[in-house]
Parts: structure tokens; sequence; C-alpha cells
């Protein structure tokens, strides 16, 4: 059984698949609670739902990528058998996790998408640093970057750990706090090895919080 908030039909709208049609199963429920969290109306509501049934919802629509997202979705338990579950039945599967929970229970065939925890979420102290060894070539590192003092930190730790010889690594702006040009040119000046991103999907859908 999951406890899911929503399913949703959308395109991805971050990461090196930005653009792609993807089915989104959001768990309820998350540990953390980072200061620019914009899915906050997950940390609770959601409905308890049979995994098959879950699974043939997804299955309606015409794709074949999924990404369990949250919250955090590898605070529930019965996540990594339903991930394991949907990849038997040959779906591509991202994670999109917070890094606080420990991520070498994920089934390697699933692509993990590790949101590293900068200081201005408020919740560096709460992230799990093994995950970092973890991260496989196909995963990826995620840095959301609310500031200045943020990408000094970001870029520090990119360049110390050597993550973009392991995985690509993205920087993505808070929206609505950091242009996304002030972060490219920073990026460009410093030459640092990531991805500069922004939400697509809040770029094509302005204003719409749910469901994209």
């Amino acid at each position: 059984m999951l406890k899911v908030n929503e399913v949703f039909f959308s395109i991805q709208g971050e990461g090196t698949r930005a653009g792609e049609p993807c089915v989104f199963v959001r768990l309820t429920g998350c540990p953390l609670r980072c200061v620019w969290c914009d899915t906050a109306y997950a940390f609770h509501e959601g409905q308890t739902r049979n995994e098959d049934d879950v699974a043939a919802e997804i299955a309606g629509y015409p794709c074949r990528m999924v990404e369990l997202t949250g919250g955090e979705p590898l605070a529930q338990p019965a996540a990594f058998p339903f991930i394991t579950r949907l990849l038997d039945d040959g779906w591509k599967v991202l994670v999109e996790t917070s890094g606080h929970v420990l991520i070498d229970r994920l089934d390697e065939r699933a692509v993990a998408i590790l949101d590293v925890k900068a200081p201005g979420s408020g919740e560096t102290a709460r992230m799990e640093w093994k995950n970092l060894e973890l991260l496989k070539p196909k995963d990826e590192a995620k840095f959301v970057i609310k500031d200045r003092a943020d990408y000094e930190w970001s870029r520090e730790l990119v360049r110390e750990r050597r993550l973009h010889e392991r995985c690509p690594v993205l920087f993505s702006p808070v929206h609505g706090a950091l242009e996304p040009g002030v972060l490219a040119r920073w990026v460009l000046d410093d030459g640092v090895p990531a991805r500069v991103q922004v939400q697509l999907h809040k770029y094509l859908w302005p204003g719409v919080e749910r469901g994209v």
C-alpha cells in the first residue's frame, strides 16, 4: 500500500530529460521542511492506495517514463518494491529524492535524482552524505540555489567531491528568489561543470501549483 498525494501526466520540468512526457506519482509525506518548498501540500494530503490500482492508473497514459516524487517518496518503505515492480514491467523509473533517505536499497536500474540541500534550504544538516558516494553515471545531483551563498557552497562541494565525474550536476535557482540569468553568469564566470536549469513547467503553466 502507498499513500499517494496525486498522479498526473505532464512533461519533465527539470533535469537531463526536461521537456519529455512523463507520468508523475507524488507520494505523501516528507521529514524535511525546506524553506523554499513548493509542494508543502504533499506533507499530509493523500489517500492510501493499493499498488495494483496505482500501476493500472499510470499504465493508462501514453508514456513509458514515470517519476516518483513527493514530498520524499523514499520515506515510504513500500516505495522501494513498487519501484522494482515498475522496472520489471518495463518502465523507465526516475526517483526524485531529498537526500535524507539512504538510497542503497533503491533498485540499481532506477535513476536517482538526488537533491543536495544547500544552506538556504534550512535542511543541510539532515542530508545523508553517504548518498553522494552511491550516485551512478545515470543518476543526477541537483542543487536548488537560493542566493550567492548557496551558489558558492554548491560550487565548492561539486569541486571537492568531484561530483561532475560521477554523474550530471544540476544547478537550479529557487523560482522567484534568484534570477536564472544571474545564476548562469556565476556558473560561466567560475567554469563550474554544472547544467543550469529552470523549472520549465512553471514557465509553461505560470500560476498553476498542482498537477504540473
